[in-house]
């Protein structure tokens, strides 16, 4: 028998000075039986961080062909590709020719990750930035989540607070490139 997702459920305040978003949003995550809470975590911070009208999670699991987020305008063209962890180069290669953007967001050593990702076999390699966190921010956050969680996140300079149900974290979201 196969094992189903676990629901959670994030009542988030977001801040985000840098883009000048402001939006309270409650979102209901599927946490699939092969998803860390690492990469759940980074999931819902590239949701909050890459905000915006269509935005959406996919229906697919960690190894779907699907993008753990999407933003899709209103004919459901895929306008933004938001991937998460370390994504395979040919999955990024397809996103770069069929979303307007495409962003990753990981949880893991970036080095490893732009490794990975050889720029040369990715379509517009030069415009996809991977943004990462450090590894034990996500690590001690993830072990605050709780299945039903109050979660403030704050964005200033590319500093990133975090509050969950009470625990505070704070991290600088680096920029790399695959170029």
């Amino acid at each position: 028998m196969a094992l189903s997702a676990t629901l959670y459920t994030f009542a988030v305040q977001l801040a985000d000075v840098d883009r000048g978003v402001y939006q309270d949003m409650d979102l209901r995550v599927a946490r699939h039986p092969s998803e860390t809470a690492e990469y759940m975590l980074t999931r819902v911070l590239a949701y909050c961080l890459e905000y915006e009208d269509g935005i959406s999670f996919s229906d697919g699991g960690v190894s779907s062909d699907e993008a753990p987020v999407l933003v899709r305008d209103l004919t459901g063209h895929v306008t933004a590709w938001i991937d998460v962890g370390a994504p395979d180069v040919d999955r990024i290669h397809r996103a770069a020719k069929l979303a307007d953007r495409v962003a990753i967001y990981t949880h893991r050593d970036p080095v490893k990750v732009l490794a990975a990702l050889p720029a040369k076999r990715i379509h517009k390699s030069d415009a996809i930035p991977v943004y990462s966190f450090d590894s034990a921010f996500v690590e001690d956050a993830a072990a605050a989540i709780e299945r039903r969680t109050a979660v403030s996140v704050s964005v200033t300079e590319r500093l990133l607070y975090l509050d969950l149900g009470g625990a505070a974290f704070s991290t600088q979201i680096e920029e790399h490139r695959l170029a």
